[in-house]
């Protein structure tokens, strides 16, 4: 069993603090920031044991550094394809690695697209996935390839349903209005997208979700989904024969005509 919490740095990121709730040890997953890292390990009363790593973009490594320096003896997990300065631990597919102070099963799961080495930890009910996933959307595509994303995606679409999804951004509402450009009619994500303006107006994270929401309301995760490969075709002009060229139309239209 794990204590999840959710520490918010810069405009928009999560860094997720995960506790072994019979100690005071915690792990820090994408610390782009020390200082709430700090703060919150602090307030409380907690000490930093180990640093997992989903992928290379500054605002997830950028506290690795000064974290060390505060916890010289902690480890750092991370990706083994991609350069990370201060990973002790290089991680790939299959690997389950024992991490210090947390009394967890977790699995690394290879999920390129967004970057081409992006690694998630999924174990306990929970998927760590930096940038792959996110509520109602997906990263975008910088260093992979969009049938890389697409796969990966697909990957994290055969987990259980009730696996909670700790993505590293709050995108909801942004990602909602493109899922309803491409879903106008979907009853479901209209119910989404009214629960999560009502909790963002009340100040309340929109993260976690859980897989079967995304399956249901994330237009990326339903690139087999008739209505979407109608809206994707429509907005390419183009006949769409696979998954992937349909998660490739959708993310190339949410790219050039919605961010």
């Amino acid at each position: 069993m794990i204590e999840i919490t959710g520490v918010t740095a810069f405009e928009d990121n999560y860094i997720w603090m995960v506790k072994n709730p019979a100690s005071s040890q915690v792990v820090a997953v994408d610390p782009g920031d020390e200082t709430p890292v700090l703060s919150w390990l602090e307030q409380q009363d907690c000490n930093l044991s180990a640093i997992l790593i989903t992928h290379h973009h500054y605002d997830h490594v950028g506290g690795i550094a000064e974290l060390r320096e505060a916890y010289p003896d902690i480890e750092v997990y991370g990706p083994a394809n991609e350069s990370i300065r201060g990973v002790t631990h290089p991680l790939e597919e299959g690997d389950r690695p024992r991490i210090a102070g947390l009394n967890a099963n977790l699995q690394v799961l290879e999920v390129p697209g967004h970057t081409q080495g992006h690694i998630a930890y999924f174990g306990e009910g929970a998927l760590f996935c930096g940038d792959t996933l996110f509520t109602a959307g997906c990263g975008r595509v910088f260093s992979g390839t969009f049938e890389q994303l697409s796969d990966s995606l697909q990957r994290i679409a055969a987990l259980p349903g009730d696996t909670s999804i700790y993505c590293a951004h709050e995108y909801t509402l942004a990602n909602l209005g493109f899922a309803a450009w491409v879903e106008p009619e979907n009853p479901e994500l209209a119910i989404r997208i009214k629960r999560a303006r009502e909790k963002r107006q009340a100040g309340i994270p929109t993260v976690p979700s859980d897989l079967a929401e995304e399956l249901m309301t994330n237009p990326f995760m339903r690139t087999s989904v008739q209505s979407v490969v109608k809206a994707a075709e429509q907005a390419s002009g183009l006949t769409l024969s696979s998954r992937r060229e349909v998660f490739t139309a959708l993310r190339r239209w949410k790219d050039t005509e919605y961010d």
